[in-house]
């Protein structure tokens, strides 16, 4: 049987069979395969999640052969999850994207770089001549270096003078950047991981940090000696491995987390466990938002959420005598047709309370990506960099100082977003589409409109460190680009600390870093010299990031990439924003929304009668075009399944490991695994949306927030029945 340390091992690249081996004494793991010993070691920032761990990859024969946390980085403190245990494998691992491809009599053929990049630049400049500089649309990633972002924003928006770019963050993290705007007026997480240590409560919603970022539970772990004693309480619809951590677990109906906020502040008001002063001297609209929330009863919550009222009344009277309050939550909320506005309602929970800008107290959003916050602080596409407004005149005059070029050629109003992008190509108005380093033929919310959109336009870029993928196998052309442990920059992780990434190899063929691409390409469009003057390397356009956001909110004009290097990270803002109670709108003062909770669009009927569920799993990341080429990780998790309660099974005649068809008015996802479990609530079932062979995402809904244009993934009406025999894949199919 193979024990846990055993597992870690296999997972670092250290062999556990000794006897058959060369092998040296290490020592944290014990003995090392000869071939695993490591000549040196290179110190970098893990590349899959935004929880931004310090790693150490050990490095022979020009081949990365082993991987450990980095006991000194603040982050993980020596820790790390499966994925970063096992992340060099990617590195060599199969399916690499080697050299550029170019379609030729509808076969994609090897090219030279020289023909990619003036074909490219050649039929974008064609097609806007043809039908505007806005027909062509770009969408990229939260996986790019933060020098990256920042290159590529100036080449899109003031090089190819587009302004429809966007990142698949949009899919992930576009609602909590919109809810800090309407609360704060600005983007930027305002605390810290330090905070769920010091907090004496941590309320966590629709969070599974167990399965999305799990070197996140240690900090809400309080069985470890010397801990601080603080109450877990997790809200999500599902039992989640998170919520099996929870002191208090309350499983609400789905979507109804915005009754359940208004209740708790309508608790608070009426239990005087609210700080008056803070709220006067800090904040705007307390008497409307009083008025709104006297509706939101315990009565009226408890009809809503489907809690009871003892439940709803404890937890509001935890959170208010809290002497620091912390406010966790990512996808569960963010995923919705009203994300932005209940990130808003939090908010108002934090404000009302001033469980802000002090140690412990915060409401923060996890983010998804290992640099989504490098795209947000720097990328130009959902605001300008530095966190500046489109709208905003002045604004725009400071970049165009800083970048010595007209005012007029800085937009002045943000174009379309990710689901607008896609829907344009629909419409014929995008007829050219660059994707970078993301897979939106498995990640997209409605597949049948994506695949229209990817067969309608005229010429399709796509640029990834990995082919085929299910979205380069529809590309005109692919550009091989290298991936984490290939190049150099910096990511910005949740709590805002910037990490030093280094390359560890070399990128595989022909491969070329995403920078290098960008700038390739500004030259062939005869704009290099006006963006990116005297530039030739990752770090020009990080001196050059520095005085854009110099004075900003996120400011890394105060650090250098040596500083962030010696120092295993550095915040930007420090360890809470906020601290003078001041926030960056007109009058200084943070908003309080009054915020309904309306139903979800599509609920269930006779026809439709299940809730559809997604979500991920701690061994694979997003679309599995890195975590399947993984041997490890995929042989532990090489298929999806779905969970449903005994009830709904029994009802329906099903047994465990039946195969069961998920049907929605979209499309079917066949051949499923059956898990019965009372994870999942009667009348509600699950089913993880990494596996481009069950795509999820056939079958859910594709409406999005009208404020972050963010997907609502979850929630969606669903029947399942038992997959006929004739639609079952085979065992290898499935592998």
């Amino acid at each position: 049987m193979t024990t846990l340390i055993q597992l870690m091992k296999r997972f670092a690249g250290i062999d556990t069979r000794r006897e058959e081996y060369a092998y040296a004494k290490d020592p944290v793991f014990g003995h090392i395969s000869q071939s695993r010993i490591a000549e040196r070691w290179v110190k970098t920032t893990c590349g899959y999640c935004s929880v931004g761990c310090g790693m150490l990859v050990g490095v022979r024969d020009s081949k990365a052969v082993a991987v450990r946390g980095n006991p000194h980085h603040p982050v993980n403190r020596g820790k790390l999850c499966p994925k970063g245990l096992s992340e060099h494998h990617i590195l060599d691992a199969p399916g690499r994207a080697k050299h550029p491809l170019l379609r030729k009599n509808g076969v994609l053929t090897p090219v030279s770089w020289d023909e990619a990049l003036e074909t490219m630049a050649t039929r974008f400049r064609e097609i806007q001549e043809r039908y505007g500089h806005e027909s062509l649309g770009v969408i990229s990633t939260g996986q790019l270096v933060t020098e990256e972002f920042y290159t590529l924003g100036k080449l899109v928006q003031l090089g190819l003078r587009t302004r429809n770019f966007d990142g698949n963050t949009t899919l992930c993290m576009a609602s909590a950047v919109s809810g800090y705007k309407l609360s704060f007026g600005s983007d930027g997480p305002p605390g810290s991981y330090a905070d769920m240590e010091n907090a004496d409560v941590i309320l966590l919603i629709g969070a599974n940090i167990a399965d999305n970022h799990p070197i996140l539970c240690h900090r809400v772990d309080r069985t470890s000696p010397g801990t601080k004693p603080r109450t877990l309480i997790v809200v999500d619809p599902r039992v989640t491995k998170t919520a099996m951590m929870a002191d208090i677990h309350l499983a609400v109906k789905p979507r109804s987390d915005i009754a359940l906020l208004n209740g708790i502040a309508h608790i608070l008001i009426r239990e005087g466990l609210i700080d008056h002063d803070y709220i006067e001297q800090h904040t705007s609209g307390f008497t409307q938002f009083e008025e709104f929330v006297s509706a939101f009863t315990p009565a009226h919550v408890t009809s809503v959420t489907g809690l009871t009222e003892e439940q709803v009344l404890q937890i509001a009277l935890l959170y208010g005598r809290a002497k620091s309050a912390f406010i966790g939550w990512t996808m569960g909320v963010n995923h919705s047709t009203q994300g932005a506005v209940t990130v808003a309602a939090i908010n108002n929970l934090a404000l009302i309370t001033g469980n802000i800008g002090r140690v412990g107290s915060a409401p923060f959003s996890i983010t998804g990506q290992c640099n989504a916050m490098g795209t947000r602080e720097s990328g130009f596409a959902s605001s300008l960099p530095g966190y500046r407004k489109f709208e905003s005149e002045k604004d725009r005059e400071d970049l165009a100082r800083i970048w010595n070029l007209p005012v007029d050629r800085i937009p002045s109003a943000r174009g379309l977003a990710y689901p607008d992008i896609i829907e344009a190509a629909v419409q014929e108005r995008i007829k050219a589409l660059w994707i970078i380093a993301t897979n939106p033929a498995v990640s997209f919310p409605n597949y049948k409109l994506l695949e229209h959109a990817l067969r309608s336009v005229e010429f399709l870029v796509v640029q990834d460190g990995f082919h085929p993928t299910p979205t380069s196998e529809f590309a005109d052309l692919v550009l091989p680009a290298a991936i984490w442990g290939e190049k150099e920059g910096t990511y910005t992780n949740s709590e805002r600390r910037v990490s030093k990434v280094n390359p560890i190899v070399t990128p595989p063929g022909e491969a070329r870093s995403d920078f290098n691409i960008f700038l390739a390409l500004a030259e062939r469009l005869g704009v290099k010299d006006e963006l990116y003057p005297g530039w030739s390397t990752p770090h020009d356009a990080f001196l050059e990031w520095q005085r854009v956001s110099s004075g900003r909110l996120c400011d890394y004009s105060e650090f250098t990439w040596q500083q962030i290097e010696e120092a295993n990270g550095i915040q930007w803002g420090g360890s809470s924003l906020y601290r003078d109670g001041i926030f960056r709108t007109e009058d200084g003062r943070a908003r309080l929304h009054s915020v309904p909770c309306e139903p979800f669009q599509e609920q269930p009927d006779s026809n439709y009668n299940f809730i559809l569920n997604t979500g991920r799993t701690v061994e694979h990341w997003h679309t599995r075009t890195k975590t399947a080429e993984v041997g490890i990780l995929n042989d532990m998790v090489p298929n999806a399944w779905l969970e449903m309660n005994p009830s709904d099974a029994a009802r329906l005649e099903l047994k465990p490991h039946d195969r069961v068809t998920v049907r929605s008015r979209r499309g079917a996802v066949a051949d499923l695994e059956l898990r019965i479990t009372g994870i999942v609530a009667p009348g509600q079932v699950f089913m993880p949306f990494h596996f481009s062979e069950t795509n999820s995402n056939i079958v859910t809904l594709g409406a999005y927030d009208p404020i972050s244009r963010e997907p609502n993934f979850k929630q969606c009406a669903v029947r399942i029945e038992r997959t006929p025999l004739r639609d079952r894949r085979s065992s290898s199919a499935r592998r």
